[in-house]
């Protein structure tokens, strides 16, 4: 395990929010981030297979000109986005990158589904892309896992299914096992080749998100496949508030603002004692993993400069049981 403490990422938001300061428009910055973040999962790692995709490092800097105007006429990407109340986050990310794909002229398909008959679905292509006179597929995942602090008599976790999702529905070991054996093979299936004009040069994963460590944590081994410069985030109980929210401002993120990193208006604020007040009464009745964030005010807007999740305090145990029984 790395020695480097997992919690501390000290210059993340504040590098991402003076490189795009001038977009105003919340589905734009998400964009931005889905461009530029740092891959999630490690493409060279051996665990992957050569199966992880990466955008290039210049994606971003290369539609720079291209954000901004989108960002002063936003009305075409709100309705190709067509958020609706139960809009899910995965789609909504596959969304906005179908839409930065669809406008650089190399999405061939999206989300196109494969059925066997008239009833047996197997499978979704999220992108098929086009490079030069290749035909990609491309399966794309927006993931956000906490590291599960081990089981009693283990010294550390050791394998990506101690990432376990908020909701305790799945584990980033899990997630990547479906993509690789089910997912990514899905252009060999006979059912799917009439969707396809030619055969598919390549299929890959494309995953951007988040990761979440206990304070002090030591950063997962390269042999997990983590990205050594992944985004992350910390997480803790309720009872622990205190020791990592202390900011003047902090607010929680509703799920659709996960992506990039927060930039609210002065009304979003709410302190640390309302915030504490806010979740035990939420706690009562939703035992989900709330998205938290520190603030501080820059230019009339408060800024994230950290973000973490807010776990109920029964949650571990929780975790204990979904582990033990994967």
């Amino acid at each position: 395990m790395a020695a480097e403490p997992a919690a501390v990422q000290p210059d993340y938001q504040a590098a991402f929010h003076a490189r795009w300061q001038g977009l105003q428009d919340p589905h734009v910055r998400a964009l931005a981030w889905l461009l530029e973040g740092p891959d999630l999962l490690a493409p060279d790692a051996l665990c992957w297979q050569g199966k992880i995709a990466s955008l290039p490092e210049s994606a971003a800097q290369d539609a720079a000109l291209w954000l901004q105007q989108l960002d002063a006429a936003p009305e075409a990407l709100h309705a190709f986005l067509a958020i609706q109340r139960f809009t899910r986050l995965g789609r909504y990310a596959e969304k906005l990158l179908a839409w930065y794909f669809q406008e650089q002229g190399c999405l061939f398909a999206h989300g196109v589904q494969v059925q066997a008959g008239k009833d047996e679905t197997i499978g979704e292509f999220d992108f098929l892309l086009r490079q030069q006179d290749a035909l990609l597929h491309w399966e794309f995942a927006t993931k956000f896992y906490l590291l599960h602090a081990g089981l009693p008599g283990q010294t550390a976790p050791h394998s990506a299914d101690y990432f376990v999702g908020p909701n305790l529905a799945d584990t980033l070991g899990a997630k990547m096992r479906k993509i690789l054996d089910r997912q990514l093979a899905l252009g060999q299936h006979p059912a799917a080749q009439s969707h396809l004009p030619q055969p598919l040069a390549s299929a890959q994963a494309l995953l951007r998100g988040w990761l979440f460590y206990r304070r002090g944590e030591s950063l997962p081994s390269i042999e997990m496949g983590i990205s050594e410069h992944h985004c992350r985030g910390w997480w803790c109980s309720l009872q622990e508030l205190d020791a990592h929210v202390d900011a003047s401002f902090c607010a929680i993120l509703p799920r659709l603002a996960w992506l990039a990193p927060a930039r609210l208006p002065l009304s979003a604020g709410i302190s640390r004692a309302a915030l504490q007040a806010q979740l035990e009464e939420q706690f009562v009745t939703d035992t989900m993993p709330v998205m938290v964030v520190s603030l501080t005010m820059q230019n009339g807007w408060l800024l994230e400069t950290d973000r973490g999740f807010v776990v109920p305090d029964d949650w571990q145990q929780r975790a204990d049981k979904k582990l033990v029984g994967a």
